[in-house]
C-alpha cells in the first residue's frame, strides 16, 4: 500500500513533529508499505530515506513564525497528488491542507486527518474570542472531510469527543527507548551546563510564544530566590531567542540553541535532574516522553496533554513560576534512583511499533494475505466517503481552507 503523508510547519528544528514523521515513515516501510513525504522547503527535491521517499516543495516562508514554511500551492500540490496514486492520503495540517480530505474522497482514495494540537488552545494563545465555539465549527468540518482523525492523547481529541465526531481514533506516539536512556548520562555534559553542586534544570523546545519558555526562565528565578542552586540549560531555538535571553540576564542560564543530533540531545536529557515543559497546549510532547526514557522526571503544565503523558513519573502544575519551581522541589525531594526508575518504567510504556501498528490500523493497512498474485502491501481498501476561521494575526493570513 502506498501512503502519502503531507505535512506543513516543518523545518529543521521542529523537533516533535519531524520526529513522529520519521519514526512513523520507518514503521510504514518495515511493515512493507510504501511511505512517501511531502513537505515543503526552501528548493525542489526527492530523494529515498529510511522513512521512505521525501519530496520538497519549494515554498514560502511565513513571516514571524521563525522559519516554517506552508505549500500553498493547492493546483502544484493536487497534480503531485495525482502523479503519486496513493491508497492512502495522511495529513499532518488541519488548517492549509485540509482541502486535501475532498481531494481525497473525489478519487476514492482513503484519508486520515493527525489532529497535533488543540485548536481551541491554540485559538486561546492567540486571545480568540469564543475560540470553543470557533473550534467546534472548524472541527466539525475536518471531521466530514477526512475517514479518520487521528489524535495523540484524549487532550488532543476531547474537541472532537465535544462535538461527537464518529471518526475519531487515539493513538499514542512513541520514544526510541534505545537512543533515548539513563546509560547516555555524561559527566562532561553535564559538567558543560552545571557545577557537581548545582540542580540541572532542562527546557528542550522550539522558543516560541505556544511554547512558554520565560516560565522556565522565570521558574529558575524564584528557585534562586529560595537558595536552590539550580541552574537552566535551555535547548532549542526561536523567534523569542533574544527576548528570553534580555529575561535571562543576571541568572545562570545556558543557551545550548537548537540540537539536531539525538545522541547530543540524550546526553543532555539523562544527564540533567528535572526537566520542565511548561506549554500549556501541548498535545503529546516527544520531549517530555524523551526526557523519561532518558530516566529524567519531568515538571508538566496541568493545562496540557502532559499529565497523561508523564503519569507518576512527574509533576503536572500551575503555569505560573511558582508553581513550576515547587515542581520542580518536589520532584528533587524524591531519591534520585527512585524518581529515575520512575521515569523510565513510564517511557517504557511507549514504544514506537505500538504506534506504527495503531496508525496502520487507522490506515486499514496491517499486514494481510496476498490475493490473485498482488502484494498485500499494493492492495487497495475500499474508501470509507463521508459526506474560515478569523486569522489570529497578519502572518496567519489565508490559513484556513
Amino acid at each position: 500500500m502506498r501512503i502519502v503523508r503531507l505535512a506543513n510547519f516543518v523545518t529543521p528544528h521542529t523537533g516533535g513533529l519531524r520526529t513522529a514523521l520519521r519514526n512513523l515513515g520507518e514503521g510504514y516501510q518495515r511493515a512493507g508499505h510504501e511511505a512517501v513525504l511531502v513537505v515543503p522547503g526552501r528548493e525542489r527535491s526527492d530523494k529515498m530515506t529510511s522513512q521512505g521517499r521525501v519530496i520538497t516543495l519549494p515554498s514560502a516562508p511565513l513571516p514571524r513564525t521563525g522559519g516554517y514554511r506552508v505549500m500553498t500551492g493547492r493546483r502544484d500540490l493536487a497534480k503531485l497528488l495525482d502523479s503519486l496514486e496513493p491508497d492512502r492520503i495522511e495529513v499532518s495540517d488541519r488548517t492549509t491542507l485540509r482541502w486535501t480530505g475532498s481531494w481525497a474522497r473525489q478519487r476514492g482514495v482513503g484519508s486520515i486527518m493527525v489532529s497535533h494540537e488543540s485548536l481551541a488552545g491554540l485559538l486561546g494563545v492567540w486571545g480568540m474570542p469564543k475560540r470553543e465555539q470557533l473550534a467546534d465549527k472548524y472541527n466539525l468540518r475536518t471531521s466530514e472531510f477526512f475517514d479518520q482523525i487521528v489524535c495523540t492523547t484524549s487532550f488532543a481529541a476531547a474537541e472532537f469527543r465535544r462535538i461527537g465526531a464518529p471518526n475519531l481514533i487515539e493513538v499514542p506516539l512513541g520514544v526510541d527507548l534505545d537512543a533515548f536512556h539513563p546509560s547516555r548520562a555524561d559527566g562532561a555534559v553535564r559538567a558543560r551546563y552545571a557545577r557537581p553542586d548545582e540542580v540541572l534544570v532542562a527546557f528542550c523546545s522550539r522558543l516560541s510564544g505556544v511554547k512558554k519558555p520565560e516560565l522556565a526562565v522565570d521558574a529558575l528565578a524564584v528557585l534562586r530566590n529560595d537558595k536552590v542552586p539550580a541552574v537552566l540549560a535551555v535547548a532549542g531555538d526561536g523567534v523569542r531567542r533574544a527576548a528570553l535571553a534580555y529575561r535571562a540576564a543576571r541568572l545562570p542560564v545556558r543557551f545550548a540553541g537548537h540540537i539536531s543530533d539525538r545522541s547530543t540531545m540524550a546526553a543532555l536529557l539523562a544527564s540533567a535532574d528535572v526537566v520542565v515543559a511548561p506549554g500549556p497546549v501541548e498535545t503529546f510532547g516527544l520531549a517530555a516522553l524523551e526526557a523519561l526514557a532518558c530516566g529524567t522526571p519531568v515538571v508538566v503544565n496541568e493545562s496540557s496533554a502532559l499529565p497523561e503523558v508523564v503519569g507518576d513519573a512527574g509533576v503536572a502544575v500551575p503555569g505560573t513560576a511558582e508553581a513550576f519551581a515547587q515542581g520542580v522541589r518536589t520532584l528533587l525531594e524524591r531519591p534520585e534512583a527512585e524518581r529515575r526508575a520512575a521515569a523510565r518504567a513510564r517511557a517504557e510504556q511507549f514504544g514506537w511499533q505500538t504506534a506504527v501498528d495503531g496508525f496502520l490500523r487507522a490506515h486499514r493497512a496491517l499486514p494481510e494475505v496476498a490475493v490473485a498474485g498482488v502484494p498485500a502491501a499494493r492492495q487497495r481498501p475500499a474508501a470509507v466517503l463521508r459526506p474560515a476561521v478569523p486569522r489570529p494575526d497578519q502572518a496567519f493570513t489565508g490559513w484556513f481552507g
